[in-house]
């Protein structure tokens, strides 16, 4: 039977939960970046009342509304997984993970819903400085969505301000410790940071992309400029905050740690393995090329302090996909360099007085152009795949935390969701890249001002004075 051949159920119910987590993200990551920038250039034309802001903020309000809408929607169906494939998870930690996730909608999503008409549809229908408080409000729901998010999520990594109950459900104690738990504000600001770089890796594709056509698009030249600017101010500060969240990882996750540095024995002066193959069965790491003592250095700050490897931990704590963790943290650095070295690139150009002269620049650009997304889920996949086997670190297993349900009914929900997936999003991006290829050109003008606006019926004969024959008689 065809069942005999299939993965667990838990297998299957992880990998369900990987594929829409990965789909959906890929939006937030843009979005949440990409709110902040149309605030930043709704400032800059009410500041200095030059069109070339306005212009290019209306072209990236397309996109935003189309990524936002793609966001929601897949978001929406990993709740449901919460209580059809994960139903012992969601009784344990229900009184923790809902309120956090309430709070979300609450806050967020009321704030971002209630503001996002104004914000895709006003620009002609409201006082700019209304319509600019609207988008910043948008802005500040989806930083307030991230802050709800990665609190609960931070929470499973490193668990505080809780108790256990008889029924082994997880209960508050204090709220305070529970949202800012000890790995909390390092996610945060290095998941939101990451936010702003993926969004201005993809707005300095897109402007480079113009450039290669058109250099002295001026449109262009802005969404380039302010992305090399993004780039390289804001990439070196992400490597900072990933030194601080890598080190707070390793007091509270030094499992993950070991398995993201390819570590299986303890020693002082401890490698930074650049490339090999972590063997979970023969506990090491096949074909290692390392820097010495740089490890130590980076995570103890110290070059000839000991680091922990997997050995002196129980192996049932292991992480359950070590090859995985270790290239895919890799992944998220090396790119997180390349963001670095096009930033320090496009600086020395600028200075130059060539930023807009460079090809080579521009198509390096338009390459790093999905460097953003790939970094942001790579690094996904380290904090996820490294905490395994534990959803709420060290205390509930993976294992005791699936639904009682067949193999059959996940791979067949699986299989629905990856259709409809490839499908939906697929079309939502090819979109996507459709606005993307538009140039940005100045906007057409809104409806006529000092007319009456209905969104519905008849429009009122005074609106159509213009017309001769509506004219009243003298």
């Amino acid at each position: 039977m065809l069942a005999n051949h299939l993965p667990s159920a838990l297998d299957l119910a992880r990998s369900q939960f990987a594929f829409t987590v990965v789909w959906h993200f890929l939006f937030p990551a843009f979005t949440i970046g990409l709110a902040s920038y149309l605030a930043v250039l709704e400032a800059f034309w009410l500041a200095t009342d030059k069109p070339v802001y306005l212009d290019t903020y209306r072209y990236w309000l397309k996109v935003f509304a189309v990524a936002f809408a793609m966001g929601v929607v897949s978001g929406l169906v990993m709740s449901y997984q919460f209580g059809t494939n994960w139903s012992v998870f969601s009784d344990k930690t229900a009184p923790v993970l809902g309120p956090l996730l309430g709070y979300e909608v609450l806050t967020a999503f009321f704030l971002e819903a209630g503001f996002l008409g104004v914000m895709l549809f006003g620009m002609e229908r409201v006082d700019p400085r209304l319509h600019f408080l609207a988008t910043c409000l948008v802005a500040g729901g989806t930083l307030l969505s991230a802050f709800w998010i990665l609190s609960a999520n931070s929470w499973m990594q490193t668990p505080a301000g809780y108790s256990l109950d008889g029924d082994g459900r997880f209960v508050p104690e204090s709220w305070t410790a529970l949202i800012f738990n000890p790995s909390f504000p390092y996610r945060f600001a290095h998941t939101v940071t990451a936010a702003y770089l993926t969004t201005a890796m993809i707005v300095g594709a897109v402007g480079a992309w113009h450039l290669l056509r058109d250099r002295t698009n001026p449109r262009a030249r802005l969404m380039f400029s302010m992305a090399m600017w993004m780039a390289a101010i804001v990439a070196p500060v992400q490597l900072v905050l990933g030194d601080l969240h890598g080190g707070n990882t390793y007091h509270y996750q030094p499992a993950k740690v070991a398995a993201m540095e390819g570590h299986f024995d303890s020693v002082t002066r401890a490698p930074s393995i650049l490339f090999g193959w972590p063997d979970a069965q023969a506990a090491e790491t096949k074909y290692e090329i390392g820097i010495p003592g740089l490890a130590s250095l980076y995570l103890a700050h110290d070059l000839n302090a000991k680091v922990t490897g997997l050995k002196d931990l129980p192996r049932d704590t292991w992480p359950t996909n070590l090859p995985l963790v270790f290239w895919a943290f890799r992944v998220m650095v090396g790119l997180g360099m390349l963001m670095i070295g096009l930033g320090l690139w496009s600086l020395v150009l600028r200075y130059k007085g060539r930023l807009f002269e460079t090809p080579w620049l521009h198509r390096c650009a338009v390459a790093m152009g999905p460097s953003g997304l790939i970094a942001v889920t790579a690094g996904w996949v380290v904090t996820e795949s490294g905490r395994q086997p534990f959803p709420v670190y060290g205390l509930l297993r993976t294992a005791d935390s699936v639904s009682p349900i067949a193999a059959p009914a996940v791979a067949a929900s699986l299989a629905a969701f990856a259709v409809v997936y490839f499908a939906v999003f697929g079309a939502g991006i090819w979109y996507l890249f459709h606005l993307f290829n538009q140039t940005p050109r100045p906007h057409e003008s809104g409806p006529p001002v000092g007319q009456p606006v209905r969104t519905a019926g008849i429009t009122p004969a005074p609106a159509l004075a213009g017309d001769a024959h509506l004219q009243p008689a003298e």
